[in-house]
């Protein structure tokens, strides 16, 4: 199967790639990004666009795959409730919309956070505009469309988080995220765990749309 990838450069979208890249069911991983992830694989194409409101320029270039694994995302941290919906509602609906039209049989699977708000109707900024962005994504018309809630992740592979906040808790807070999943193992997973369940939802599916940690562990097997 041939996978489309954003975020790419990031902690999570980076797992997904280096799974996507190892996988043998996967013959073609396509990352659009900002930037490059500067990484060497005969799988792997990038196209390096800065405006993720509009793909129309690189459409011709997105035909032909089976499914998008959307990475891409802001911290809400600091950021302006406009620009973070920006981000996170309108880049990711402008790509989905398009992609819908272009192959209504593709698997489209996005990342969001435990706590997203499907109500959209919470105090939260954050988890309102993910909850609006997840709802309006499952109405698109895809084949299959997966909301994935991964809560605490581990990233594995020398992967490090862009974000300095989140860093500094993996550096000095490890231990206490490890002893949360020796408590409670279905509660957290790793960057290897979330590649592969990616996959496997467009390999044989999965009976719910809200993807949570207890099935990411399960979908990764």
């Amino acid at each position: 199967m041939k996978v489309i990838i954003t975020g790419a450069t990031g902690m999570v979208g980076k797992g997904v790639l280096l799974e996507s890249l190892d996988h043998q069911s996967v013959t073609e991983v396509l990352v659009i990004g900002r930037n490059s992830v500067e990484l060497k694989h005969p799988k792997l194409k990038e196209i390096i666009h800065s405006d993720f409101s509009s793909f129309s320029t690189v459409k011709d270039r997105l035909t032909g795959y089976d499914a998008c694994f959307y990475c891409m995302g802001i911290s809400s941290a600091g950021v302006k409730e406009e620009e973070f919906k920006h981000v996170t509602y309108d880049f990711t609906l402008a790509l989905a919309k398009l992609l819908v039209k272009i192959n209504p049989q593709m698997t489209f699977n996005y990342v969001l956070g435990e706590g997203t708000d499907s109500t959209e109707k919470g105090r939260v900024i954050w988890a309102r505009v993910k909850g609006k962005t997840e709802n309006d994504i499952l109405k698109l018309g895809f084949k299959q469309a997966f909301m994935f809630r991964p809560g605490a992740i581990i990233p594995l592979r020398d992967i490090k988080s862009r974000t300095k906040l989140y860093q500094f808790i993996y550096d000095y807070f490890m231990w206490l995220i490890k002893f949360f999943k020796f408590i409670s193992p279905n509660s957290v997973v790793n960057t290897t765990q979330l590649g592969l369940a990616m996959i496997n939802t467009v390999l044989r599916g999965y009976s719910d749309k809200i993807v949570k940690p207890k099935d990411i562990i399960a979908l990764s097997q």
